[in-house]
């Protein structure tokens, strides 16, 4: 028996999809409890929606009693991704930040300024990136949990002034110290590190850089940045996007027009069957075939469970 889902239930599904919160899912499928259809067809869906609304209210629940056990520096992840901002004291990493996010750091052109990590979520197109800007990488201020967030975070930004007069001291001791914890300054390895010399606006700042890649060139392939202007700023969203390694998938119910305008997020070399596990887990084991619109295939083109999707695919299931 067909479903025939209200267009109510498929917008609460889409709230569902796009929550980042705990409190903002379970009102989406509180929502999608109410707006369904009661009848034969729908029992299987209802079963599933109640279960998770039940291990959500759960984990919220436990959220709520561990929330003051967790250290000052723990920042839970958000958006489809987490990309660290790091470097010595005063690179610009909390401008960078302002500038990518709606975050409100405290800005300043003297050292130490970010006492404790923090984060912004950056738009780039239909998706949200977490950013967090975090203290300096200093001898004198050094905590463990610095290097633990960098090794964990799925890309890396290194900020470095390149006007600093302390720039080479700052980038041996970085070096240094990502070497110990075997992290490599390549935006290829995992996790991936986009080194940037900043503040490249400045007078004399072209010839910095130029020296300063003259000596750490082979450890440390920095980009020419500035983190004011525009044009770099945009480069920059494309930057941490590429680097994620993640596709853009969008869904659509058989025989209808696509509904939905938020993508499901997937690492980079997922298949149909990965997204219909994202789905909902019974289509994946019910699943026969699937159409999928995309510029590596002609319209509707009818694919088996192990294609390979591709970035901004448009992708409708058969179970």
């Amino acid at each position: 028996m067909p479903a025939n889902l209200t267009p109510q239930y498929l917008q609460a599904e889409e709230r569902f999809k796009s929550a980042s919160s705990h409190s903002d899912k379970i009102s989406a499928l509180e929502e999608m409890l109410r707006a369904i259809p009661k009848h034969k067809g729908t029992e299987k869906i209802q079963g599933e929606l109640k279960r998770r609304l039940s291990r959500l209210r759960k984990e919220s629940q436990k959220k709520k009693a561990t929330v003051s056990q967790k250290p000052f520096y723990y920042i839970e992840r958000e958006g489809a991704g987490q990309a660290i901002l790091c470097g010595p004291a005063n690179a610009g990493k909390s401008q960078l930040l302002c500038n990518l996010t709606h975050a409100q750091p405290e800005v300043g052109d003297y050292p130490f300024t970010t006492r404790a990590p923090l984060p912004g979520m950056m738009a780039y197109q239909d998706i949200q990136i977490q950013l967090v800007d975090t203290p300096p990488l200093a001898p004198e201020t050094l905590e463990p949990w610095q290097l633990a967030m960098i090794s964990q975070a799925d890309v890396v930004v290194l900020l470095f002034d390149v006007n600093d007069p302390n720039v080479l001291e700052q980038t041996e001791f970085i070096l240094t110290i990502f070497e110990e914890k075997e992290l490599k300054v390549d935006d290829q390895q995992h996790p991936p590190v986009v080194a940037l010399g900043n503040k490249i606006d400045r007078d004399g700042a072209k010839e910095n850089f130029n020296a300063w890649q003259e000596l750490f060139g082979a450890k440390l392939q920095a980009r020419q940045f500035c983190a004011l202007r525009k044009a770099d700023l945009e480069m920059m969203r494309d930057q941490l996007f590429k680097a994620l390694k993640i596709v853009r998938i969008y869904t659509k119910v058989p025989g209808k027009k696509r509904e939905n305008t938020t993508p499901y997020v997937l690492k980079r070399g997922s298949s149909v069957l990965d997204l219909a596990s994202n789905v909902h887990k019974t289509l994946a084991t019910s699943f026969k075939f699937a159409r999928v619109w995309g510029q590596a295939t002609f319209d509707g083109q009818l694919v088996e469970q192990n294609y390979v999707l591709q970035d901004r695919d448009l992708v409708e299931i058969h179970g």
